[in-house]
């Protein structure tokens, strides 16, 4: 069994062009071997009738008495007669019979090649009665082989006297040299042609094929967790192209989840580590006396600090792996409420921070109260989210504005957190929804996430068929923008 997709290729284009070319070929020679055929009958019947009119007047011209006497006598002028004939027809010969069959005169012929002396009396007959005897045939056995025969009554101009019967006979029924040539150049074109057509179709298959050769090395590597191979384009801009360029990017996204897992590994083991280690020891010195029981309650708020630390990422950690059990398939409790005081609490909740970072903080709503339809709980994960970010990553008396505007056309409510401060470099912007992503690598910032919040705020905008996305100059702002859809009817959760 061939596995090759080249050599598939290579046989079917084979097979195709090779089944075409014997068609092509076929045609064209019957063609020519049928139009060969009609100009020989033509050329045949043609000489036929003026070898008739010319031994007919020969014989009116001459002295002799009878037929018969006449090619007694002019035999030899007549055998030269034929033979001119017999060249300007491709070697025609020609008899001439008594109506009683006996062979008078012919033209020139090989010994041994006339296999009787007599013609029957049923291809007289024929002949004479003019029964379609212009035909194919051995003339009742004279010939060995079959020859075209075109009979011509012999007889005084005028009258149905005949005195004999020309029979003008050709061995070929076409013209052989000219038949034989166009097909053998027929032939040879078509094979010169297949030739040609399959170099082309190698290198044009090997071209298309080539990359999907890397592409299955490319895949070979990646199974063994190599993901630094890319396929070269080398300029393709077709579907072939196309999929190598998409192949390339499905690498770079392979190692950067690769990079990003180690990454995500170091990060949870160090915030695991961290806070497990501040417990242990501080548990450890207040239990050994090292600390004064004084000191204590100090101490045990630290440690309680640190235990919370602990659950928020544990409670990440559960999250994410809840969301990929369910495959993003969360179920939701959908219900009209007004985003516009879901959004206030969730700011309301984080008021501490934005008054400890004097940040300057704007609400702004196309309306006091818009409704839209989801989860009041799956929203509410958005905001805290989205909102406790713009508020961590926001500098020192940084700016953080939330607003909330109505898309009439597309009946959506369009929610924008934005603040200034570092941003994200644009080369980190395609990944930032990614899971275990934290721009903040140096984590001089970022020291309590696990870079899985956006990811889960991602998973719950999709599962509403919903759209997010991140605008960003790095130095100077971050902006996060979403929709939900429009409440048909306004009214608060229950």
């Amino acid at each position: 069994m061939i596995k090759s997709v080249f050599i598939k290729y290579i046989l079917v284009f084979f097979v195709i062009i090779t089944a075409s070319f014997t068609i092509l070929a076929f045609v064209i020679s019957s063609y020519v071997i049928q139009n060969s055929i009609e100009t020989k009958k033509n050329i045949v019947e043609a000489a036929a009738k003026i070898a008739k009119q010319n031994v007919e007047a020969d014989f009116r011209g001459s002295r002799y008495g009878s037929f018969g006497e006449y090619v007694k006598a002019e035999k030899i002028k007549m055998m030269w007669d034929f033979s001119t004939y017999s060249e300007l027809t491709d070697n025609s010969l020609i008899l001439i019979s008594d109506l009683d069959g006996n062979i008078l005169v012919c033209s020139s012929l090989p010994e041994g090649y006339l296999k009787k002396d007599k013609i029957p009396q049923s291809a007289v007959y024929e002949a004479v009665n003019r029964l379609g005897s212009e035909r194919y045939q051995t003339l009742g056995g004279v010939f060995s082989g079959r020859h075209l025969v075109y009979p011509q009554l012999l007889g005084p101009a005028g009258t149905d006297e005949v005195f004999g019967i020309l029979f003008f006979c050709s061995g070929s029924i076409w013209d052989d040299f000219f038949v034989n040539r166009i097909i053998k150049d027929t032939i040879l074109s078509c094979l010169w042609i297949l030739v040609a057509s399959m170099a082309i179709v190698y290198f044009t298959t090997e071209k298309t094929i080539s990359p999907v050769r890397e592409m299955r090395k490319a895949a070979k590597s990646f199974e063994l967790g190599q993901f630094d191979v890319r396929i070269p384009i080398k300029g393709r801009s077709d579907e072939i192209g196309e999929l190598a360029s998409a192949f390339n990017k499905m690498a770079g996204s392979l190692a950067f989840h690769e990079e990003t897992q180690r990454m995500f590994l170091a990060n949870v083991s160090h915030d695991l580590r961290t806070p497990m280690t501040s417990i242990i020891g501080f548990v450890d010195a207040i239990l050994n006396g090292t600390i004064p029981s004084a000191s204590h309650g100090q101490y045990l708020k630290i440690v309680l600090a640190e235990a919370k630390r602990l659950e928020r990422l544990v409670a990440s950690l559960f999250e994410l792996t809840k969301i990929q059990a369910q495959a993003g398939d969360r179920k939701f409790n959908d219900v009209s409420f007004d985003i516009c005081e879901e959004a206030k609490r969730a700011v309301i909740f984080l008021a501490q921070d934005i008054d400890e970072k004097n940040l300057e903080f704007e609400f702004t709503s196309d309306e006091d109260n818009m409704y839209v339809t989801a989860d009041p709980d799956a929203i509410r994960q958005i905001l805290d989210n989205l909102i406790g970010n713009a508020v961590k990553f926001a500098p020192e008396k940084g700016v953080v504005k939330i607003n909330i505007a109505n898309h009439e056309k597309e009946k959506k409510v369009c929610i924008s957190i934005y603040n200034t401060g570092t941003g994200i470099p644009a080369e980190d912007i395609p990944f930032v929804f990614d899971r275990f992503y934290k721009s903040d690598r140096s984590r001089g910032i970022d020291k309590s996430g696990a870079g899985l919040g956006l990811f889960i705020v991602r998973t719950i905008i999709e599962a509403y068929k919903e759209k997010i996305k991140v605008n960003s100059e790095y130095g100077k702002y971050c902006e996060f923008v979403f929709t939900l859809q429009k409440s048909s009817e306004a009214g608060r959760q229950k």
